[in-house]
């Protein structure tokens, strides 16, 4: 067997950002369609007991099974895919925003430089999670109006920054979380490569790849979440301004002091079920569309 070419940067230089831009957004959106059900769990999980000492509350979601059943029970199975249309607009536009710039980021050579795969995800990461972040509004709050409409309604009862309420906690969020999977992905795939247990180009180096980058996303990723997940689902007042919380570290303060800090890692279980099965399906079908897209332009080179 041929010694193992190395992943990650260079795969980037071959693929224009316009088609990574294409390929990320389909990958991504393909992956929400199988985990947005978790996706609704998850949010169920965080949102219970808001602000209240554990044990003080009632608690109808506990765990993955049993809050399956609860919100099948309360809104039909149809409830396990609400939001999906705001979802996959959300997936859509930040991922197709995010791997456009880190595919800029690769042409540029950044990618090439230590550390850069992870200052080039998080850059991209931040990027795509503000163009996206109006969208993110829809999955818990949104569902049965149509995604479109009810953000022109946010938009004229709020204004348009109200389009970019809890902002403040998806930005970080995803910054770190994609700063996290492209360079943990990217290690990964290398490292499965380099013991050589499977061919070169089998799309298992991407399973494998995908798979340990996956625990690293909801390791960092769940904290954010749980004060995105809060951000975006507070009241709000006339102007649109929160009436829990007043940004970022006002809600993780509060957090902590109300409920504790583990509070941080409320709804663990399905974040992980959500992010484990996104993280690894999208970098899955994104290594694998790339593969295709490379050797496409290879073969019109020859």
């Amino acid at each position: 067997m041929e010694p193992a070419q190395p992943a990650g940067p260079e795969a980037v230089e071959t693929v224009p950002p316009a088609v990574d831009l294409v390929l990320g957004a389909s990958a991504c959106c393909l992956a929400c369609v199988f985990t947005n059900p978790l996706e609704v769990v998850k949010t169920r999980l965080q949102l219970q007991g808001e602000l209240q000492a554990r044990g003080t509350y009632p608690r109808p979601y506990r765990g993955l099974m049993a809050s399956v059943a609860a919100v099948a029970r309360a809104d039909g199975l149809r409830g396990l895919q609400k939001g999906l249309a705001a979802g996959l607009l959300y997936q859509g536009l930040m991922n197709g925003v995010r791997f456009y710039c880190y595919g800029l980021a690769g042409q540029a050579g950044l990618t090439q430089q230590p550390g850069g795969i992870v200052v080039a995800g998080a850059v991209a990461g931040a990027l795509g999670a503000f163009v996206g972040s109006p969208a993110y509004l829809g999955p818990p709050t949104l569902s049965p109006q149509s995604v479109l409409g009810a953000l022109e309604t946010i938009w004229r009862q709020q204004g348009l920054l109200g389009l970019w309420r809890g902002g403040g906690g998806a930005v970080p969020r995803v910054m770190v979380g994609s700063a996290a999977q492209l360079a943990t992905f990217a290690s990964a795939k290398a490292w499965v490569q380099e013991q050589q247990w499977l061919p070169e180009d089998s799309w298992l180096v991407a399973l494998a790849g995908g798979m340990i980058s996956s625990v690293a996303v909801a390791a960092v990723m769940t904290p954010f979440d749980v004060v995105s997940t809060r951000l975006y689902n507070q009241p709000v007042d006339g102007a649109g301004r929160g009436q829990l919380y007043g940004g970022l570290a006002d809600c993780l303060v509060k957090i902590c002091q109300q409920e504790g800090p583990l509070a941080l890692y409320k709804g663990l279980g399905p974040a992980y079920l959500r992010l484990g099965p996104h993280t690894i399906l999208s970098m899955l079908f994104w290594d694998e569309l790339r593969k295709l897209a490379r050797r496409g332009a290879q073969h019109q080179g020859t």
